[in-house]
């Protein structure tokens, strides 16, 4: 199955003292482009993330928003410097005998000077909390991929639509050719006949005028090749996976032989027809500037 380039995806993990989080969501781009945003305490996973990514992603640029909270009660913990606190009453002591002054120190005073008493946030479990994490990326990347599919699915029938109009014009091309080189002999003819008034035509060179006319506008090569890169595209989009840069270099290949057949061009139905042919793949090459 074909996926498109743009999707979402979002899932919220939390136990007994965690809660995570994960929402992404991509748009188009050439490969594959992770961005990470989530709290300061996650970043040591930053490159797991991205790695992990690719098991869900070979193109796009996805952007990956991470929220994070602590529900544990003792987020941090109360430490005494017991040999801080030592050095404090023995300088304090050192100056009281040397400033002949009291030494009315006590224990809640004592507290008070800096870090004696320090808050220390918990170490944390990295192993635990990365199989909460994962677990969110996870779940978030399957919703997300899920969305890309469906949109592919989208495209691919949109696409398909678009190549059968496609096949109608190149048949439209193909038929209006011997129309023309008739209608260029019938004109070359009366031409003739009208500057030559009853002198009989030479056949021979008529036939030779009208051969090197059909040569000069003849498109048989180019219709060929655009039904073949047609039926290509379509079987291309039946396959599934990864077929982005394979669409788009079957659509170069097409834009260029409908070129030629407009350039190609003496009559104004087949022009005509050239344009809304140029104008279909136009837009077949924007839609596959969705596909991964």
């Amino acid at each position: 199955m074909i996926k498109s380039m743009t999707g979402f995806g979002r899932c919220e993990i939390s136990n007994e003292t965690r809660r995570i989080v994960v929402e992404m969501k991509s748009v188009n781009h050439r490969y594959l482009d992770v961005a990470v945003k989530m709290p300061k305490k996650l970043t040591l996973f930053e490159n797991t993330i991205r790695s992990l990514m690719k098991e869900y992603a070979q193109r796009g640029k996805v952007d990956i928003f991470i929220t994070y909270e602590d529900c544990t009660e003792n987020q941090v913990q109360l430490k005494y410097n017991q040999s801080l606190a030592g050095e404090y009453i023995k300088y304090m002591r050192q100056m009281a005998g040397q400033f002949d002054i009291p030494l009315d120190i006590t224990a809640a005073s004592l507290a008070k000077y800096p870090e004696v008493f320090v808050m220390e946030a918990q170490e944390l479990d990295e192993k635990e909390l990365w199989q909460l994490l994962e677990q969110a990326i996870r779940g978030a990347a399957e919703q997300f991929v899920e969305a890309r599919k469906r949109e592919g699915e989208q495209l691919r029938e949109d696409l398909l639509g678009k190549l059968d109009a496609m096949v109608q014009y190149v048949e439209q091309i193909e038929a209006r050719s011997p129309e023309i080189v008739a209608e260029y002999r019938a004109k070359l003819t009366d031409k003739v006949q009208e500057l030559l008034a009853d002198t009989q035509i030479d056949e021979s060179r008529l036939v030779t005028e009208v051969t090197l006319f059909a040569d000069k506008i003849c498109t048989d090569e180019e219709t060929v090749r655009l039904k073949s890169h047609i039926v290509s595209m379509k079987e291309t989009l039946m396959q599934g996976d990864n077929i982005g840069r394979k669409l788009d270099f079957i659509a170069q290949e097409m834009n260029r032989e409908a070129n030629t057949v407009l350039s190609k061009a003496n009559d104004m139905t087949v022009s005509d027809i050239a344009i809304s042919l140029k104008t279909d793949i136009e837009k077949v090459r924007e839609q596959i500037q969705n596909i991964e």
